[in-house]
């Protein structure tokens, strides 16, 4: 394959159970093609940071420790990125989580659309195992995984230099039962993008390298799809 040329204006959704690599394949992609990794998380610590009304009412539910409702979401990831200040691209990660957000990322991004969205696959063994070695810098909040994504210095982050730690929903019991979460609400997203000709499926089991050559084979091959006008045929 060839190597892969920067585009700044692509816009890729990941998608995966908890546990697939989301954040580390999200990130890679930002770094070969260019446009913003952007999670819900960065999107909220934005908002709740602005000031602004809309970051006000985020902030309420976060400190409370509600579910954050729909149209809040909406309105966040809106202002996030399809505001004026918004990047050209992105590489989604964490939204959409249901159909209804699906559809309303589908109107926010109007005739333009998306380009690809990846669904990551890997079985619950597999996630099991890896959420096990999930660790987290606590300054930063960089995700690593001390069995097929370390850092350089055990203990300490690549970026930051920050200590890592274990999240304490990591346990398995807590790990089932977001599994269960997602395929109740997430997964139908699965069916939704595959019928409007979006989705790439790709195998998320293997060392990091590994699933990075094979999400940018997929979305080398939505890219020469949507340049031969056959995406979504």
């Amino acid at each position: 394959m060839a190597e892969p040329s920067a585009d700044a204006t692509l816009r890729i959704v990941v998608l995966g159970r908890q546990g697939s690599g989301k954040g580390t394949q999200a990130a890679r992609l930002s770094a070969i093609y260019g446009p913003p990794h952007v999670s819900t998380g960065d999107a909220f610590r934005a908002a709740a940071g602005s000031g602004s009304e809309l970051g006000r009412t985020l902030k309420a539910y976060m400190d409370r420790g509600d579910l954050v409702p729909d149209d809040v979401v909406v309105g966040v990831i809106k202002e996030h990125l399809f505001g004026p200040d918004a990047p050209s691209g992105f590489i989604l990660d964490g939204f959409p989580r249901n159909v209804g957000q699906a559809e309303a990322l589908a109107e926010m991004a109007g005739p333009r659309g998306l380009d690809v969205v990846i669904d990551l696959e890997a079985d619950t063994k597999e996630v099991l195992q890896r959420m096990a070695g999930r660790r987290v810098c606590t300054k930063c909040g960089a995700t690593y995984n001390i069995v097929d994504n370390p850092t350089k210095v055990p203990g300490r982050c690549d970026v930051c230099g920050g200590p890592l730690a274990q999240r304490d929903d990591d346990t398995e019991e807590a790990i089932r039962r977001r599994l269960e979460i997602y395929e109740t609400t997430t997964a139908p997203l699965i069916d939704w993008y595959r019928q409007r000709g979006l989705l790439a499926t790709v195998n998320a089991v293997g060392d990091v390298d590994t699933v990075t050559v094979r999400v940018v084979a997929a979305v080398e091959a939505a890219r020469q799809s949507k340049d031969t006008g056959s995406l979504g045929a």
